[in-house]
């Protein structure tokens, strides 16, 4: 029987795909800005092919390869093209809404009730963000092992993964649906953890999961936790939003 290729790669094969090909733009430019040029638009003819060609390439790096190639023989000859500005979000208007005044003791009273109601959501929000806490905790042990079937536990049946490349790291186009398929795919791309350093930490203001290598971080994962399981998992791989996430 043949053997099939895993449905994914692992971070380190990856974050070592990557390099590669920035190192061979930075031996053809000696730019650091030309060579990250290079390696997203090389992604990008990557994810230009359909479905069934890109699963048609046996040899994923060897295809990068090639197109990299084209890529820098093109950027050589158009050297003066320049990078497209980043426009500038339009302004928004503020609105003032115009209220009459009400009398005082209805102020005073819904001035408790709002205060009464601000406590109510303090303690649920705290109460939520503990219980977030410990699915989390549980997660990250998970992935630690490299535990597979502890993972599918911990998900929810119709769980998805979703993956940001931001088209410089090869990463699946469409979620990945339910909870075996899920805790496969989390699995196989955290294989080859021995040399990545995962941490739970504060993601978007609840915990999550970041993973380094030498202090630098090529994966942020937040949750979105419902109960005690987890319903989504989104797997931040884009290299341009982890530059805060990197540490001495």
């Amino acid at each position: 029987m043949a053997e099939t290729r895993p449905a994914v790669e692992s971070l380190v094969e990856l974050l070592d795909e990557r390099q590669y090909l920035l190192e061979i733009g930075l031996w053809i430019f000696d730019s650091a800005t030309t060579a990250d040029r290079m390696v997203q638009e090389t992604y990008r003819r990557w994810y230009a092919l359909d479905e069934d060609e890109r699963a048609a390439v046996a040899v994923p790096r060897a295809w990068l390869t090639r197109a990299a190639g084209s890529v820098c023989l093109e950027l050589l000859g158009s050297l003066s093209a320049v990078e497209s500005p980043v426009t500038a979000p339009a302004a928004q208007s503020d609105r003032a809404s115009l209220v009459h005044s009400p009398p005082l003791a209805q102020v005073a009273q819904l001035d408790a009730g709002l205060e009464d109601g601000r406590r109510h959501l303090r303690r649920s929000t705290q109460a939520m963000l503990r219980r977030h806490a410990r699915v989390v905790q549980r997660f990250a042990a998970a992935c630690e092992k490299g535990d597979t079937a502890a993972l599918e536990t911990i998900l929810a049946a119709d769980a998805i993964v979703v993956s940001d490349g931001g088209g410089k790291v090869r990463a699946p186009l469409t979620p990945v649906q339910g909870a075996s398929e899920a805790a496969r795919f989390v699995s196989a791309l955290l294989a080859g953890r021995q040399s990545l350093a995962l941490a739970v930490e504060p993601v978007n203001g609840r915990m999550g999961l970041a993973l380094r290598r030498a202090g630098q971080a090529i994966a942020v994962i937040a949750l979105t936790v419902a109960g005690h399981e987890v319903t989504a998992v989104w797997v931040v791989l884009n290299p341009d939003k982890l530059s805060s996430w990197h540490r001495p």
